[in-house]
């Protein structure tokens, strides 16, 4: 079987280990005769997987049981509309930090429904930044707080989270589970599992109990965050085979020894390019050094003809998905948790030798 370097942003690489057990179970789960896609989701069997889907997930994040896990459709996108439909009552605003293409998306979906509050934009500097402690003019009577933890498109990172009066909801779609987060604080984290949690097709909602009470009744029952917590994330048919996925998923992660060791990992990998993108002018980094994301390196050429063959050739050398987003062009290697540290050395070495031949 061949299997090339994968760098796509998402749908993203997944743990060879993971999609080999899931082959070997596609057909026959566990001896009952048939395929989690075809069980009831009201059957024991798929009750279990969804119960170890949320005991891995509460295990590798620390989740404390004031907070509840929910398994829900929409991706994260669906997510920009729920969170505040949910946790902003009437005549209330939110604060909404902007720091690139997915804070953007988060805060027209919440400007559409209620008040918001932009309490930092990072639009003038090209979103090549986080911003500092002291810039964030944030409402003192805010129902949330709103951040991106890792922009996937502009490469850039909260390496450390601010410090709020107001609830802190988090959505961490392109970094959950590749570094450690002290979750008790925080108001809310929520991820679209496309690039370190499974297949796309399911977002995991990480909310702290008493917040789910602030719902209107105004909200439709689907989209309430009380409804699928009472029903356990049951209240429709989910996404079975993404649910089973993820469970796959984290026990492939603490079988490596949990998101302590991954994010070592991950640390390692990202330095190999950062090391790579910082041994000369050849390459040109947009993002400041203290932003730079450990999932999404981004990096420009010269020209957009070199870009371009830069990844032409990659390709040929059997690396995937190094395109920029086509809102920003250049290249962009996202490197979540399932991409081998091998991968990011073939590619630092390619780059190498690229260098070598047009620089």
């Amino acid at each position: 079987m061949a299997r090339i370097h994968n760098f796509n942003a998402g749908p993203a690489a997944m743990p060879l280990e993971v999609i080999e057990k899931a082959r070997a179970e596609l057909p026959d789960l566990g001896g009952i005769g048939m395929s989690v896609m075809e069980i009831s989701h009201r059957s024991k069997e798929f009750q279990s997987i969804v119960d170890a889907a949320e005991a891995g997930i509460r295990r590798l994040m620390k989740v404390p049981e004031d907070h509840v896990i929910l398994f829900l459709q929409g991706g994260a996108s669906l997510q920009f509309a729920m969170l505040p439909m949910n946790l902003r009552r009437a005549g209330r605003s939110a604060d909404y930090v902007d720091t690139g293409n997915w804070a953007t998306r988060a805060l027209k979906e919440a400007r559409i429904t209620g008040a918001v509050n932009v309490a930092w934009s990072g639009k003038e500097d090209h979103y090549a930044r986080i911003p500092k402690p002291g810039e964030l003019a944030l409402l003192p009577d805010a129902e949330y707080v709103h951040i991106c933890s890792n922009e996937t498109i502009g490469g850039i990172r909260w390496t450390r989270f601010p410090e709020t009066k107001a609830p802190l909801v988090v959505d961490m779609s392109s970094d959950i589970l590749s570094r450690d987060i002290d979750i008790a604080p925080l108001g809310a984290v929520y991820a679209g599992a496309q690039k370190n949690l499974g297949p796309s097709g399911l977002a995991v909602v990480i909310l702290r109990r008493d917040l789910a009470e602030r719902v209107p009744e105004t909200v439709p029952l689907f989209l309430r965050y009380s409804t699928h917590i009472a029903d356990g994330s049951l209240y429709n048919t989910p996404n079975t085979w993404a649910i089973y996925m993820l469970k796959l998923t984290c026990e492939w992660l603490e079988a490596r020894g949990g998101v302590a060791a991954m994010e070592r990992e991950n640390e390692r990998k990202a330095a190999v390019l950062y090391g790579v993108l910082d041994s000369s002018a050849f390459w040109r980094s947009p993002v400041e050094v203290e932003s730079r994301s450990i999932m999404n390196v981004v990096w420009r050429l010269g020209s957009e003809e070199l870009e371009a063959r830069f990844i032409a050739e990659a390709k040929a050398a059997g690396m995937v998905g190094l395109k920029g987003h086509r809102s920003v062009g250049g290249i962009r290697a996202s490197i979540y948790n399932a991409v081998p540290t091998a991968s990011v050395e073939a590619l630092a070495e390619f780059m190498r030798e690229f260098e070598r031949k047009n620089g």
